[in-house]
């Protein structure tokens, strides 16, 4: 697989990486007899996946737990991401956080150590700090930040520096396009995606909004109305099903799965580094590196930038899925 130099770091990540928020989890997913964690990052790895993405916030820490014990002694040919939440980021508590997520994962280095979220209740200046000394110790390689606006992104750059930004990105939702992008090139970060299908929706696996489970239908793509949705905004029901129609047909003439053509349109778009793949078993893992081999034409790419710009337009510059513009946490 591909690497790509992360951001202005030593760090050479694989086109796609593994996301391991799901694992250890089972409240979320429940007795599910197709799971097989081990064999799943066991897949990624023989694929060439060298990152692996956790957080501290993760089914309450579980997810750095299970990543641990399923690395192994594989632990030493990866790359570890975890992430601090916002409430940590005072320097005690933060240094408090790192080093509980170090003993879950149970590794003496975090590769890529990032905030999760904006700080609001502490200066940078502050995380910065305690986040350089704890490099300097030599218990994280990196420090990125997740979710960062461009006004977020220019306070930290105030007092510190970064080599990456993790950013909810795919294309049924391109709203970083239009600031966030740009100021990730401008201070020469690597973009780390999540939610590259929108948890499944873009694998053409649901028909009807009906037909996607509560909890993957909570983004400002669904109405305001529906259970366990809090933005309050109408949504774009039918015109987000209407997109996706689009795009699937797209993806029958280059005759691939539509999620594959997803992931590659976002390979391929400007200052993405890696592109976060979830995985419960090795069939879904084999199933989503594909991407990374597929090379769309330019030609493909426009069209499939013309298909999804009715979206893009109605989510404007608002880059938080789950909140209005006025409680966005995303600056």
């Amino acid at each position: 697989m591909k690497r790509r130099r992360l951001g202005s770091s030593d760090l050479e990540v694989s086109a796609l990486s593994f996301g391991a928020w799901q694992l250890g989890d089972s409240g979320y997913w429940g007795q599910d007899p197709n799971i097989d964690e081990q064999a799943a990052v066991d897949a990624a790895i023989d694929a060439g996946i060298t990152l692996f993405d956790t957080a501290e916030g993760y089914a309450r820490g579980e997810s750095e737990r299970a990543l641990g014990r399923l690395l192994g002694p594989k632990r030493k040919d990866v790359l570890i991401a975890s992430k601090v939440s916002p409430n940590h980021c005072a320097p005690a508590d933060l240094r408090a956080a790192c080093e509980a997520s170090l003993q879950r994962l149970g590794t003496d280095v975090i590769d890529l150590y990032q905030v999760h979220w904006p700080i609001r209740d502490v200066p940078a200046a502050d995380a910065y700090g305690e986040l350089e000394r704890l490099q300097t110790e030599g218990k994280i390689r990196a420090i990125g930040v997740s979710n960062f606006g461009p006004e977020d992104l220019d306070d930290w750059f105030a007092s510190g520096s970064c080599v990456s930004d993790q950013l909810g990105y795919n294309l049924l939702f391109r709203a970083i396009e239009y600031e966030i992008v740009p100021a990730c090139r401008k201070y020469n970060l690597g973009i780390l995606v999540y939610m590259p299908v929108l948890q499944g929706i873009l694998a053409g696996r649901w028909k009807s909004v009906d037909e996607i489970p509560e909890n993957r239908r909570r983004t400002r793509h669904f109405s305001g109305d529906r259970e366990g949705v809090r933005h309050g905004e109408p949504g774009c029901e039918e015109l987000t099903f209407k997109v996706l129609g689009d795009i699937a047909g797209i993806a029958e003439e280059v005759g691939q799965p539509m999620a594959t053509v997803a992931m590659a349109w976002l390979l391929a778009k400007p200052g993405v580094t890696s592109v976060i793949i979830g995985g419960r078993n090795p069939r879904q893992v084999t199933r989503n590196v594909g991407a990374a081999d597929l090379e769309l034409s330019a030609e493909v790419v426009g069209r499939l930038d013309e298909a999804t710009e009715p979206l893009r337009a109605y989510f404007g510059r608002n880059c938080d899925m789950w909140q209005p513009a006025g409680n966005s946490r995303i600056r």
